[in-house]
């Protein structure tokens, strides 16, 4: 509890600062947006969810898309990243039990990929859960790494959550490494 304390007024802080926009094409990026429902009623300044970090670099500021996914869950992190930025590492929070992260890779065009799931935590229960390929077929589970072979181009999604099958805290840190 006091370390959430410690951060709220950092992140508040953190929040406020605008970085400038280069146009340098050298740096690895990934452009990263959270999605939420249309007409939720719900104003998005109080559901806003913490940024991710990006091959360790300072916070992104997050792009909200309205109504892309209409059929979101509480406690859904959705993540976009375009497939020209791989490889790539996304660290994210688990504040909430029965959270989960869905991926999104955009533009997929090699024939495998290859995540895996890096937490501090010996004993947090997470997993890859699911992959839906650019067919809309989706197969798993999975452990905390994946070697998957994709058939076919475009969008795969990697669904990150808690195992029903093992025990452990699903509440906390991590970092998803996509090659």
């Amino acid at each position: 509890m006091k370390k959430v304390l410690f951060l709220l007024p950092l992140f508040i802080l953190s929040c406020n600062k605008e970085a400038p926009v280069s146009g340098n094409t050298d740096q690895d990026s990934v452009a990263v947006s959270e999605q939420n429902t249309p007409d939720s009623g719900i104003d998005s300044v109080a559901i806003r969810k913490k940024d991710s970090i990006i091959n360790n670099a300072p916070a992104t500021k997050a792009v909200l898309k309205e109504g892309v996914m209409r059929n979101e869950k509480e406690g859904q992190i959705v993540r976009t990243a375009d497939a020209e930025q791989l490889p790539f590492k996304l660290g994210e929070q688990f504040t909430k039990d029965g959270q989960e992260l869905v991926l999104k890779i955009t533009n997929y065009t090699q024939p495998t990929i290859k995540a895996s799931i890096v937490t501090k935590e010996k004993d947090f229960n997470i997993r890859f859960n699911q992959i839906k390929l650019p067919n809309g077929d989706y197969d798993g589970p999975f452990s905390k790494d994946i070697t998957y072979d994709v058939k076919g181009k475009g969008e795969v999604w990697l669904i990150i959550g808690k195992s029903n099958m093992a025990s452990g805290n699903t509440t906390g840190s991590f970092t998803v490494s996509v090659e």
